[in-house]
């Protein structure tokens, strides 16, 4: 194979968002916001994870302080687990996060602290999508967190508009 054909092959590999499924395990050191944490994995290197199937309320966002602090309720300083799925273009894991057997991410939706990313939900298993869309509903329902305010604004429109300005 000529050498360029092999630096191409590399750059592929390197630059590609899909890795295989790892499952990664250890203790929840920071939490960023509503929806990222840092993980200090089984060899002591810190993991930057994005929880994967929600969006949660950017830090200068309406309930972005308070999401960051029910997700660290949740998972700062205990120990977790975390089932990867793929790499974000911030080079963070995209993954499932489990403290105590139960998933995170469920758990921000379920308090009104984030939103089910249904954007990609196709990433989601079917279990998965079906918990969260009924997490979702029921945190709407009862007016939970940020349900409470009269219109909330998803962090993906919070984000577009402020790029725009």
């Amino acid at each position: 194979m000529p050498r360029y054909g092999v630096v191409f092959l590399l750059v592929l590999l390197l630059t590609s968002t899909r890795v295989p499924a790892e499952t990664l395990t250890g203790r929840i050191t920071g939490i960023t916001d509503g929806d990222t944490l840092t993980l200090l994995d089984a060899e002591h290197i810190p993991q930057k994870i994005r929880v994967a199937g929600i969006d949660a309320p950017e830090k200068r966002q309406a309930f972005g302080e308070k999401s960051k602090t029910h997700l660290s309720a949740l998972a700062y300083n205990r120990q977790a687990q975390a089932d990867c799925r793929k790499i974000d273009r911030y080079r963070r894991r995209i993954c499932v996060v489990y403290v105590g057997g139960r998933d995170v991410g469920l758990e921000q939706i379920k308090a009104g602290m984030a939103w089910w990313y249904q954007q990609y939900a196709r990433e989601q298993t079917k279990q998965e999508r079906i918990d969260y869309e009924h997490a979702e509903f029921l945190a709407k329902l009862h007016r939970y967190g940020l349900w409470n305010s009269k219109d909330p604004t998803p962090p993906w429109e919070w984000r577009h508009d402020k790029r725009r300005h």
